[in-house]
C-alpha cells in the first residue's frame, strides 16, 4: 500500500506541473491584452509609456521569467493579484470556494439518492417496470442539458408554484433547486453504471450459490454485491470530477450562486488571466486529489487493483 500511495503522490505532482505549464501557455495564447484591462483605457486615456512600464513590471515582455515567477508564487500560496477586483487571486478564490463546495456537496447527495434508489432498485426487480422506467429516466437525466433542466425548474417551483427561490444563497432554500440540477443529470450515469455492475456482480458464481444456500436477493444485492460493484462507480466518479466542476460554472450561472463558476465567467468577460489561472489550477487539485481518494480507496475494496502489476511480473 505504500508504494501505491507513494506512486500517485509522484504522479499527482507530474501532472500538476504539466498543468502550471498548460495553464500558462493557455493564457499567453488567449485573445486580448491584459495590460489595457488593468489601466482601463476604455475610460482612462493612457500614454504609450505607462503601457510599456506596467508591461514591464508584470514581465509581460519576458514570458519565460513570467513563468518562474509564478511558480515560484504558487509555492508560496501567491497566485498574484486580480486585475479586474485589485485583490491576491487566493483571497477572491477562497472567499467564493465555500458556496462552490455547498453547492457541490448538495449534488453529490442528490445523486447518491436517486442513484442508488434507482440502481439498486433496477438489479432487484431487473426486467420489470421498475427497472424499464428508471432506465428511461437515466436516458433522459443523461440527455438534458443542465442549463436547460435548470431554467425547467425555475419555471415549475419558482414562477408557477411559487415554492422556491430562483436565485441567491442566503438560505437553504436557495441551494434546492441548483442542487437538484446538478445532482440529476449526474444520477443517470451513476445509476446505469451501479445497474449494470450489480446485475453481473449478482450472476457470479459464489453469489448463486449463496443464493441456493437460502440467502435472499436483496441480502445478495446490499451485503454481497454491492462491495464490488461499486469500484466501477468510484472508478468513473474519480473521472467525472472535472465535469462535475465543470457544471457547477453553468449551474451557478443560472441560479446567479456566488461560487467560484460564476466568478471565473466575469473573469473571462473582464479578461481578468490571474484569477482565470488561479481557478484553472485549483480546479486541476480538486480534480488530482479526487482520482487520488478514489484510488486509495478502490484499492482498499479491491486489492487485485495495486496488486495488479506484481501479479503480472509473476
Amino acid at each position: 500500500m505504500t508504494r501505491f500511495i507513494v506512486s500517485r503522490l509522484l504522479q499527482t505532482g507530474l501532472v500538476l506541473f504539466i498543468l502550471t505549464v498548460i495553464t500558462f501557455i493557455l493564457m499567453k495564447l488567449a485573445p486580448g491584452d491584459p495590460v489595457r484591462s488593468i489601466l482601463r483605457v476604455e475610460e482612462v486615456a493612457i500614454t504609450r509609456e505607462q503601457e510599456e512600464a506596467l508591461r514591464n513590471e508584470l514581465l509581460l515582455d519576458q514570458p519565460f521569467l513570467q513563468y518562474f515567477a509564478w511558480l515560484k508564487g504558487i509555492f508560496q500560496f501567491d497566485l498574484g493579484t486580480s486585475h479586474s477586483l485589485n485583490v491576491p487571486v487566493v483571497e477572491v478564490l477562497l472567499g467564493r470556494l465555500p458556496n462552490t463546495l455547498l453547492l457541490t456537496a448538495g449534488g453529490l447527495l442528490v445523486m447518491m439518492v436517486i442513484a442508488c434508489v434507482l440502481g439498486v432498485g433496477s438489479a432487484y426487480f431487473y426486467n420489470r417496470p421498475f427497472d424499464h422506467i428508471s432506465r428511461i429516466f437515466a436516458l433522459l437525466g443523461a440527455s438534458l442539458p443542465s442549463f436547460w433542466l435548470g431554467l425547467l425548474l425555475i419555471q415549475w417551483f419558482s414562477l408557477h408554484l411559487g415554492w422556491l427561490p430562483s436565485s441567491g444563497s442566503s438560505s437553504l432554500l436557495h441551494l434546492i433547486l441548483p442542487s437538484l440540477t446538478l445532482g440529476i443529470g449526474m444520477s443517470a450515469v451513476y445509476a446505469r453504471l451501479l445497474r449494470s455492475s450489480l446485475v453481473e456482480e449478482y450472476s457470479q458464481p459464489h453469489i448463486q450459490a449463496a443464493r441456493a444456500k437460502g440467502m435472499t436477493k436483496w441480502t445478495l444485492l446490499t451485503r454481497h454485491s454491492m462491495k464490488a460493484a461499486v469500484v466501477p462507480v468510484l472508478s468513473m466518479f474519480g473521472l467525472s470530477i472535472g465535469s462535475l466542476l465543470g457544471g457547477t460554472v453553468v449551474v451557478e450561472t443560472v441560479f446567479s450562486w456566488p461560487g467560484i463558476g460564476s466568478m471565473v465567467i466575469e473573469a473571462i468577460l473582464r479578461r481578468d488571466y490571474p484569477l482565470i489561472q488561479g481557478y484553472i489550477l485549483l480546479t486541476g487539485v480538486f480534480v488530482i486529489t479526487a482520482n487520488f481518494i478514489a484510488d486509495i480507496i478502490m484499492s482498499m475494496l479491491d486489492p487485485r487493483i495495486r496488486m495488479g502489476e506484481e501479479s503480472f511480473r509473476k
